[in-house]
C-alpha cells in the first residue's frame, strides 16, 4: 500500500518496473481485504497466472495498459458522476462482442432492456428482482429507467436483487453494482433448483418488478426437477411445461415472485409465445401458457427484430406479467410487432433511441396502430389455440402470409422432441407386456 494513506493505490502500480503482474494481484488481495464488498469479486484474478509455464499475461502488456489508463484522470472532480458506470457497460458490450454465442448468458442488448424498464416502470423504493441476472444489467436499467422519470428529483433507490449461477458473471454482476452505486444483493447458485431469495416461512419472496432474460430453451430440467419443488412455483392447473423447453417454466417462478400488484417482464425465443399451438393432441407447454392467458396474466407481447441478440440470430419476444390488470384490460392481450423497427448494425442490428421511444409508447398506452400493434381479446386467442406471436395476428407487409420461419423451425424440434419421448415411453411399456 502507499506510504501515504492519502495516496491512491494506483501510485504503487504505476510504479511497478518488474514483478508486475505479481504487484497487481497483492494490491488487489489488499483492496478487497480493507473493502469486505469487493471480496471474490475485484480479487478473482491472478495477474501472474501461468499455463505450461507461460505467463497467460505478460509484464509488457499489463505496463502499456497500465500506462494507457494512466493518460486519464479518472477522479471524482475529474470526471460527470456516472463515467465509471458508463465505461463498465461499454467494456461489458465489448466482451459480449468478442464472446460470440456464450454473451448471451450474461449480456442483453441494452435497447431491450430500457424498453422493458420503461414499460415495467418501477417507482421510487421498490423491490425489483432478476432470477437469472448474468452481469447485472437489466437491474442497473431499471434504476436508470426510474430516475430518468423522476427529472431533477431524487428518488429513493429500488432496491435491487438478483441471483446468477455462473461464479465470474456473478461477479461481474455485483460489480455492475458497486460501479454504479446502487443498493443491490447478488447471489450466487441455481435459482431453478434453489432460489436463495426466501421469506421468514422459507417460501419465495415476492417482489414489486420481475425482470429477466433467462438462456431460451433449457431442456436439462426433467419432471422430477418439478415434481420436487415445495415452493408453489408450479400450479397444479398449469401443470410443467415439459423437458424440450424451461421457458414457462422460468415463468412460472418470476410469477411465483411477484407480488399482488406485481408486474414482470422476461425475454424469450419467439416459439416460446406459439409452440404446440394448431397441433392435433395436447402439448404440455402449450397448456401452461393457456394457463397464464385463462388466469388474465399476460398484459402484452413484444415481438423484437431479428439478429439483435449475441447468442443467436433469432427474433425474440418480450413477455410481459401483471397481476394487477387494469379493469378496462383485462380479458385483453396487447401485440406489437416491432419486427421491422430496428437498424442495421454491425456485428448485430439495433433498435434506434427513437425506435425505443416509439416502442415503449406504445406499450405503456396500448395504442394500436396499423401493421406495429393490436389489443387482442382472450376469444380470438383461443381461437388461434392459444397463439400469442405477434406475427400471428399483426403483418408488417401486404406480401407477408407465412409466419417466420425460425418459429416454424423450433416447433419442429419440440414436436420431434415429443414425439421421441412418446416412442421410448411406447417402448417400454411393449416391453413389459413381452411384445
Amino acid at each position: 500500500m502507499p506510504d501515504d494513506p492519502e495516496q491512491p493505490v494506483w501510485s504503487v502500480i504505476r510504479k511497478l518496473s518488474d514483478k508486475i503482474g505479481e504487484g497487481v494481484t497483492t494490491q488487489m488481495r489488499a483492496i478487497a481485504r480493507e473493502n469486505p464488498l469487493l471480496q471474490g469479486i475485484i480479487d478473482r484474478v491472478d495477474f501472474n497466472a501461468t499455463t505450461h509455464g507461460q505467463r497467460d499475461l505478460d509484464d509488457d502488456r499489463l505496463s502499456n495498459l497500465i500506462e494507457a489508463i494512466s493518460t486519464k484522470r479518472l477522479g471524482l472532480e475529474d470526471v460527470e458522476a456516472d463515467i465509471i458506470g458508463k465505461s463498465y457497460e461499454y467494456l461489458i458490450r465489448k466482451f459480449a462482442e468478442g464472446s460470440g454465442q456464450s454473451a448471451g448468458e450474461f449480456y442483453t442488448p441494452p435497447e431491450v432492456g430500457t424498453i422493458m424498464s420503461r414499460v415495467l416502470a418501477p417507482e421510487p423504493g421498490m423491490t425489483v428482482y432478476d432470477p437469472t441476472c448474468g452481469s447485472g444489467g437489466l437491474l442497473v436499467k431499471l434504476e436508470t429507467a426510474m430516475e430518468e422519470k423522476a427529472g431533477a428529483k431524487k428518488p429513493a433507490p429500488l432496491k435491487l436483487f438478483g441471483q446468477e449461477y455462473v461464479p465470474e458473471t456473478w461477479a461481474m454482476a455485483n460489480m455492475n453494482m458497486i460501479i454504479h452505486d446502487m443498493e443491490g444483493q447478488i447471489e450466487i447458485g441455481d435459482t431453478f433448483k434453489n432460489p436463495k431469495f426466501r421469506d421468514k416461512s422459507g417460501k419465495i419472496r415476492t417482489f414489486d418488478r420481475a425482470i429477466a432474460n433467462p438462456m431460451w430453451n433449457q431442456d436439462w430440467f426433467t419432471e422430477a426437477d418439478y415434481d420436487a419443488d415445495d415452493l408453489d412455483r408450479f400450479p397444479a392447473g398449469a401443470g410443467f411445461p415439459g423437458k424440450s423447453s424451461a421457458d414457462w417454466g422460468w415463468t412460472q417462478h418470476i410469477l411465483a415472485s411477484l407480488n399482488d400488484k406485481g408486474r414482470a417482464a422476461v425475454v424469450w425465443d419467439t416459439g416460446a409465445a406459439s409452440r404446440g399451438s394448431g397441433n392435433a393432441g395436447t402439448n404440455k407447454e402449450k397448456t401452461v401458457r393457456q394457463w397464464f392467458v385463462d388466469q388474465d396474466l399476460i398484459e402484452s407481447v413484444l415481438y423484437l427484430p431479428e439478429n439483435l441478440f449475441y447468442n443467436t440470430t433469432a427474433p425474440g419476444i418480450v413477455l410481459f406479467l401483471n397481476k394487477a390488470k387494469l379493469k378496462e384490460r383485462k380479458g385483453k392481450v396487447f401485440l406489437v410487432n416491432a419486427s421491422q423497427v430496428f437498424e442495421k448494425g454491425d456485428p448485430k442490428n439495433f433498435i434506434p433511441d427513437g425506435g425505443i421511444q416509439r416502442i415503449a409508447d406504445t406499450l405503456i398506452g396500448w395504442q394500436e396502430e396499423e401493421k406495429l400493434s393490436r389489443i387482442v381479446d382472450h376469444a380470438e386467442l383461443k381461437k388461434n389455440d392459444y397463439n400469442i406471436s405477434p406475427s400471428r395476428y399483426i403483418h408488417t407487409s401486404d406480401a407477408e402470409t407465412y409466419r417466420p420461419i425460425a418459429e416454424i423451425v423450433e416447433e419442429l424440434k419440440v414436436i420431434e422432441a415429443e414425439a421421441r419421448e412418446t416412442d421410448k415411453a411406447l417402448k417400454a411399456i411393449l416391453e413389459k407386456l413381452g411384445i
